[in-house]
């Protein structure tokens, strides 16, 4: 990435050579700081929902603060800052869902995919913004809607957007201190009945945040039931909905609950603790699929899997979680996904496992089974 600030080596996490690690966003906004010089030496930047760490990279020689819900993305930022001669923690990274407890005095958002995360940071940094700190957000002028401006002008202050540089677009805030009314309402929730009622939280990045989601309702529906399930992967787990039902129907198993997403984790933790309190044990990781995880030491993978990160739509992180999936469990083991049928998911785990069983679909998802042999 050539920009005013230097020349940088980025790389995608997971890495995918056919896709750069940056955005005209992020060329547009690091080019827009180096125009106006808003930024001081010693000023604080915050910088929320930075993908790869392009933007942080550029920047790192301020003091820089990363908040992003997403542990592969910081994953990708300590190995590109390392890759530019930075050490890994030049840059401050948050280790849960909570913003740093700082005034800041610039502030850089890429305006994320889920509007209702948005909604939520932009009432959490009301409370570290002072009278003077700036706000500029930037993101691909097709993702920047009219419902986005709203957010900022109703929750922050006016907004002034640019023209449009390679498809992209600046939207430059003004904080009014007028508009103070109002808080979050994440995490919200929902009622689910299967084989019982359970009060579904949900933090605001999460995805199908305020019902369960079709293809998860068919999991839950042929959910494997089996004593000799003891040790229960819930991978990708979001609010731990497929965890939940498994460990009702298991009742003898322990569960781990995975997730990269820090909201998932807190989702998962709060939804499991309303359902069994302390009586189950369960472990809760923020992490790079299953990372850590001793080989041949679970019995059972439940995966309900990505198909995109971000913006851009693969099977990249679907791939490492069937991989790591096949390297933890035990030799008997089950991996049970559920997914959109034509992904053709059931080839590549034929492929990994050398079996693959169709359980059940409809018109739209598919449930799979694979045995470790």
């Amino acid at each position: 990435m050539l920009v005013p600030q230097g020349e940088f080596e980025l790389q995608r996490n997971p890495r995918d050579d056919n896709l750069q690690a940056w955005d005209a966003a992020d060329e547009f906004l690091l080019n827009h700081l180096a125009d106006i010089q808003v930024l001081s030496q010693h000023g604080r930047l915050l910088i929320l929902n930075d993908a790869f760490g392009a933007l942080a990279v550029a920047l790192a020689d301020h003091l820089v603060y990363s908040w992003n819900d997403s542990f592969l993305a910081q994953q990708a930022l300590r190995n590109n800052l390392l890759a530019n001669g930075y050490p890994v923690d030049q840059v401050r990274t948050n280790s849960g869902i909570d913003f740093p407890s700082v005034d800041v005095d610039c502030v850089l958002i890429k305006i994320p995919k889920t509007l209702a995360l948005l909604e939520h940071q932009l009432y959490a940094l009301r409370t570290i913004l002072h009278h003077d700190t700036h706000i500029f957000a930037a993101g691909m002028a097709r993702n920047i809607h009219n419902s986005t401006l709203e957010l900022f002008e109703s929750i922050i202050g006016p907004t002034t957007t640019t023209r449009a540089f390679k498809k992209s677009r600046l939207v430059l805030v003004e904080r009014d201190h007028s508009i103070n009314e109002g808080q979050s309402p994440y995490p919200d929730s929902y009622e689910l009945v299967v084989d019982r009622l359970y009060r579904i939280r949900n933090h605001a990045s999460l995805f199908s945040r305020d019902r369960l989601d079709p293809g998860s309702r068919l999991l839950l529906e042929h959910m494997p039931q089996d004593p000799r399930f003891r040790h229960i992967v819930d991978l990708g787990c979001g609010n731990g909905v497929l965890g939940l039902v498994a460990a009702a129907l298991n009742p003898a198993a322990s569960l781990l609950f995975s997730d990269e997403s820090f909201m998932a984790i807190a989702s998962a933790e709060a939804n499991f603790r309303d359902a069994f309190a302390q009586a189950r044990e369960a472990e809760f990781m923020v992490g790079d699929c299953l990372r850590g995880v001793p080989d041949a030491s679970q019995d059972l993978v439940l995966i309900n899997p990505p198909f995109h990160q971000q913006y851009s739509v693969g099977d990249a992180i679907a791939w490492r979680m069937f991989k790591d999936a096949r390297r933890v469990l035990a030799a008997g083991g089950e991996l049970r996904i559920v997914a959109n049928r034509h992904l053709g998911y059931h080839a590549k785990l034929k492929k990994l496992f050398g079996n693959c069983e169709t359980v059940t679909a409809d018109s739209k998802f598919v449930i799979l089974a694979s045995i470790k042999n």
